[in-house]
């Protein structure tokens, strides 16, 4: 099997493996395409929590966004964990130097268990000028909350939230429903002209570290093999839910999802 694509990953590292650059370049191998990296930070953690966060400079994420573009260039771009104003700018430089069109924005901002990752300047430098400049963001309830200063309860609270996220200058949003307590997850989709929600079935467990940035990753990957923007939500929507149902229950705390869950080796190695 050849991969299908080349994508560009701009996120942290997590040394779990769970969530961050590793559970991305995972999920763009599952899925049948080649994982490139950039590195914004190094996080030390577990499915417990994050020890430490040590960032990346602005210079060095913008040298690993061009110097490897130039090589092999993307056919997509993930943005995930970006946690100063300056490295913003950075990443907005970078891909405009690359003439990237693809792109798929993570705003991750709060870890699972509650540690923020981004400072308030660099909130609204994202607001403001990096959301304008990307293909899709992807804000779970938190995030989008932050985002347009609006608290969210329902399902009708994500949609006026989605409308805010769209006037900010957004091209296409999905705000994922996972934190509301309801019997069914859904995630609305939004744009000027199109517009839906995505209905799937709650699993009951803790083991849901890594699903934002698995999901961006995913909706990347199918959307830089053509798939118009909201199939490839759908897509990768159905990919999460797989991977939560499939997990491998691995740690103390929340654990990891199954990235592993689309794939079928045929293969004997001997």
């Amino acid at each position: 099997m050849k991969p299908k694509s080349k994508i560009l990953i701009i996120a942290g590292s997590d040394s779990s493996g769970g969530a961050g650059i590793q559970a991305d370049i995972k999920t763009v191998t599952a899925l049948g395409s080649y994982a490139m990296t950039t590195i914004t930070a190094i996080t030390s953690q577990n499915t417990k929590g994050i020890k430490s966060i040590v960032p990346i400079s602005p210079k060095e994420i913008s040298n690993q966004i061009i110097f490897t573009s130039k090589d092999i260039k993307p056919d997509a771009i993930k943005i995930g964990m970006l946690h100063s104003p300056k490295v913003i700018e950075s990443v907005i430089m970078a891909i405009h130097n690359i003439k990237a069109k693809k792109i798929i924005l993570d705003p991750v901002m709060v870890a699972k268990g509650g540690t923020k990752l981004i400072n308030n300047n660099a909130i609204n430098l994202l607001k403001t000028k990096l959301i304008k400049n990307v293909t899709l963001v992807t804000p779970n309830i938190p995030e989008a909350e932050i985002l347009t200063k609006t608290k969210i309860n329902n399902k009708e609270d994500m949609i006026l939230a989605a409308h805010k996220l769209i006037e900010l200058g957004a091209n296409n949003v999905l705000i994922k429903g996972g934190h509301l307590k309801s019997s069914k997850v859904e995630d609305i989709f939004l744009n000027k002209s199109d517009f839906k929600i995505f209905v799937n079935t709650r699993y009951k467990t803790k083991n849901t570290h890594g699903t934002g940035c698995t999901l961006s990753s995913a909706i990347t990957t199918f959307f830089s093999c053509g798939k118009p923007i909201k199939k490839a939500c759908e897509l990768g929507i159905k990919y999460v839910n797989s991977a939560i149902l499939t997990n491998p229950k691995y740690g103390k705390g929340h654990g990891p999802i199954n990235h592993l869950n689309s794939m079928e080796i045929k293969k004997n190695f001997k």
